[in-house]
């Protein structure tokens, strides 16, 4: 079983044996419908679609944040009419260097299929492989038996992140870009800046120039660049939305770490309420 990344070589062998479940993830955040329709243009043979707003997030409230995890009864019926069963290989890959499809990935995780990885290169690696492309809706296949058993311990709140900035016990690692991170204007960002005591590691600088993964042994001395004297299973890993840090959890569990917890709701859901602080800079 592959639990971290598969290789476009890799997932074809899995393919011609038909033992796996593919989901494309593809998504835009400010073109919503573009995933969908970049999907029924072309497509991995035998990939089902995933809508992050739809199939991978709860709805937003305005106070719980861009992307809320899905409600776990929802998700599961969601993996279930797409065929996922349990103990059987799920594959993700996106067109964007990983970050939709590491969401999958882990929320497949936390709910206690670990049967799970993600194409490295994604669409992109695929099609440089020579990998074929098909087009259209995907076809019907068998109601899986997927069922849901989340795993305690794997998420943190706003609640106990405001209470870590006063008695700190753990680091908060931030997956956005430097220039957000740092408080600069952004259009995906009402408020800018940081949670106090907060640490940066931009997602983007997981991958290689081809949009591949670093190997694991230099991604583990780049996150003990950033986190110093922290152990790399310490972190909470936090993004805008939830989804991006799941890239950082990835990447880490590539390195060989395991045990980084999420901050679901991330600097979305921080800033709904005015009273929580904010660090630039």
């Amino acid at each position: 079983m592959f639990k971290t990344l598969i290789e476009p070589a890799q997932l074809a062998l899995l393919l011609d044996g038909g033992e796996v479940t593919l989901f494309d993830c593809g998504f835009e955040l400010g073109n919503p419908d573009a995933g969908r329709a970049a999907f029924l243009e072309s497509h991995l043979p035998g990939a089902r679609h995933l809508h992050l707003d739809d199939d991978l997030a709860a709805p937003a409230r305005g106070d719980n944040g861009r992307h809320p995890l899905p409600d776990p009864a929802a998700f599961a019926e969601v993996m279930r009419a797409n065929g996922v069963m349990r103990g059987r290989q799920v594959i993700a890959y996106d067109a964007s260097g990983g970050p939709y499809a590491a969401r999958l990935w882990w929320l497949l995780r936390w709910l206690g299929h670990d049967q799970v990885a993600v194409l490295n290169g994604g669409r992109k690696g695929w099609e440089a492989a020579g990998g074929p492309m098909e087009s259209g809706a995907a076809g019907a296949v068998a109601r899986g038996d997927f069922t849901a058993a989340p795993r305690s311990g794997w998420t943190v709140s706003a609640e106990t992140i405001e209470g870590n900035i006063a008695v700190p016990v753990f680091t908060v690692l931030d997956a956005r870009s430097a220039s957000r991170f740092a408080g600069e204007p952004n259009p995906m960002d009402p408020v800018a800046g940081h949670i106090p005591g907060a640490r940066n590691r931009f997602y983007g600088d997981n991958l290689d120039g081809k949009g591949r993964f670093k190997p694991a042994a230099i991604l583990a001395e780049d996150f003990d660049a950033v986190l110093g004297e922290i152990r790399p299973s310490d972190p909470v890993m936090q993004c805008g939305s939830g989804v991006t840090a799941c890239h950082n959890l990835l990447a880490l569990e590539i390195a060989g770490h395991s045990g980084a917890r999420l901050y679901p709701g991330s600097w979305s859901e921080w800033i709904s309420d005015a009273r929580r602080p904010v660090e630039r800079g």
